[in-house]
């Protein structure tokens, strides 16, 4: 059973990946606006898509985390 926790960790620690990725992206989004405020509407639509792919693998993470203990 040791392992099988050790295994869903691993698969759970993706979330702590998505939260960096997007925190950095919308950072860069933000200085973006700063400099070119007329093109804030094509930014904040790279930035949705970029922070839904993101998100996306973490749930996967979370997901695989769940099969890993269920399955086990």
């Amino acid at each position: 059973m040791n392992l099988t926790a050790i295994g869903a960790a691993i698969a759970a620690f993706t979330g702590i990946g998505a939260g960096i990725g997007i925190g950095i992206a919308t950072s860069k989004a933000t200085d973006a606006v700063a400099r070119q405020p007329e093109a804030d509407g094509k930014i904040m639509k790279l930035l949705l898509l970029g922070c839904a792919l993101a998100e996306a693998t973490a749930i996967y993470g979370f997901v695989v985390a769940i099969m890993i203990i269920l399955f086990s």
